[in-house]
């Protein structure tokens, strides 16, 4: 990375929804924003934990057992294992760190291309 990246000025860069985009990488972990909206389906990553840090707006974490709300600026990780999916009632923007090559469905079969920003 040579420069800083401006978290919001990528975010302006697309419209779709639930398509990340890679900003940068760090010890083998893809830094991520994307646009959320509506209902993510359900999924499970056996081998890594998922983090959230909400930018814009707020998301539901729903977990079989509970659900967590974030608000911009709070963080969440699901730990692994634990089948979840994410809901955002209007858009939402969200930075993801995730171990590079980790499909976001827990399945590489179901998960969405992943594009540089």
């Amino acid at each position: 990375m040579s420069k800083a990246i401006n978290l919001a000025e990528k975010l302006e860069t697309f419209k779709e929804h639930w398509s990340p985009r890679t900003l940068s990488e760090f010890n083998g972990h893809d830094i991520m924003v994307v646009k959320v909206e509506g209902e993510f389906n359900w999924h499970v990553h056996e081998e890594t934990d998922d983090f959230f840090l909400v930018l814009r707006g707020e998301l539901d974490i729903e977990m079989r057992d509970e659900t967590v709300t974030l608000r911009a600026g709070e963080v969440y990780v699901v730990p692994r294992g634990i089948e979840h999916r994410t809901v955002a009632k209007q858009e939402a923007h969200l930075l993801l760190i995730e171990p590079s090559g980790t499909p976001n469905t827990g399945d590489v079969s179901t998960a969405a291309k992943r594009m540089l920003a």
